[in-house]
């Protein structure tokens, strides 16, 4: 970019400029530069936190109607050795002792934080099942991403980085499920005809 573009940005005169430009300025400086999205004169957050819920509870529908040797914790918080977090939800398989982490997507935006996320919560997950009085055999993982066009994108992009931290896809963790006698590691799009108000693109 021009200099004069650099020194209107020093001066802190951004409306003349795209964020595109500030953003090539920034990285050449090795700075990261968010935007803060607001809704109705409040967070984007309360939107997103709606999608999320929606999700959520259709997921625990699914669990309640089609899987009744399930049990599902959902919001399940953690503080193990200073680590802090929460996990969507906790499903438990009782007669096969194993243990199921479920990670809610609504849209995915940072790869290597969803797969570093999710990681950790696999690597703490018998200390986690252990405060509820589960003692797994298997430690399982599945990340569910809210259908949408964007998400199919961006999964499409990312496809090679995460099918190897995720495996098994929408029908292989559907089989699992009915009789989860190992570990699995899976990533799938919820689908449309189960997604009712649930959506990652406007």
């Amino acid at each position: 970019v021009s200099t004069s573009t650099v020194s209107r940005l020093e001066r802190g005169h951004l409306g003349s400029l795209s964020v595109d430009v500030i953003r090539r300025i920034a990285a050449v400086l090795d700075i990261r530069v968010d935007l803060r999205g607001r809704w109705r004169a409040g967070d984007l957050d309360r939107l997103l936190n709606v999608r999320h819920s929606a999700l959520h509870e259709a997921v625990a529908r699914f669990f309640r109607a089609d899987l009744p040797a399930w049990t599902i914790r959902p919001e399940v918080s953690f503080s193990i050795y200073g680590e802090r977090g929460i996990v969507d939800a906790v499903a438990w398989h009782p007669a096969r002792r194993a243990l199921l982490i479920i990670e809610l997507k609504t849209d995915i935006v940072d790869v290597n934080d969803l797969v570093g996320g999710v990681d950790r919560k696999r690597r703490l997950a018998g200390r986690i099942a252990a405060e509820h009085g589960y003692q797994p055999l298997t430690v399982s993982t599945w990340v569910v991403v809210a259908p949408g066009r964007t998400n199919r994108r961006r999964i499409a992009v990312h496809g090679a980085m995460l099918r190897a931290a995720f495996p098994d896809d929408g029908r292989g963790v559907r089989r699992w499920l009915r009789d989860p006698g190992h570990a699995i590691d899976a990533l799938s799009l919820w689908p449309e005809s189960h997604a009712e108000t649930v959506r990652s693109d406007p």
